[in-house]
């Protein structure tokens, strides 16, 4: 990181607090609709993959989107003093300091859900397409 310049490094910031937000938002909201369900579970795999495989080397909950962006921020001097994204950004947009634990646990809670939603409605979605020939 150290090699690349400050413009860089500030629009880099930009680009991972926009991607991994919206990334987290589809996250959240991308089961709902049809046409999203089959990337939206894609995603949740992707996650899963990073949060659970590559954490058994990084970590549990390792996220590489974050590990990147921590990266930038420390080389920018503003490093984010917090092991969660999502912690990060409820500090970052209200000033609440909450409890990093507890974010993580609702984080896991509602991932899971909505995972689960994904996983039920992309099977629906795919018993409707196959009776439907």
């Amino acid at each position: 990181m150290e090699d690349l310049s400050h413009g860089t490094l500030v629009f880099l910031d930009y680009f991972f607090l926009i991607f991994h937000s919206a990334y987290t938002l589809f996250s959240i909201f991308g089961w709902i609709w049809q046409k999203t369900r089959v990337v939206h579970l894609l995603t949740s795999l992707l996650t899963l993959f990073s949060w659970l495989l590559m954490g058994i080397w990084y970590g549990l909950g390792y996220c590489f989107l974050t590990d990147w962006h921590w990266d930038v921020r420390t080389a920018l001097g503003k490093p984010p003093n917090s092991s969660s994204y999502i912690h990060f950004l409820i500090r970052e947009i209200t000033g609440f300091d909450l409890h990093a634990p507890l974010v993580d646990k609702w984080v896991v809670l509602v991932f899971t859900a909505c995972f689960l939603l994904s996983i039920a409605l992309n099977l629906r979605d795919y018993k409707r397409r196959k009776h439907s020939r």
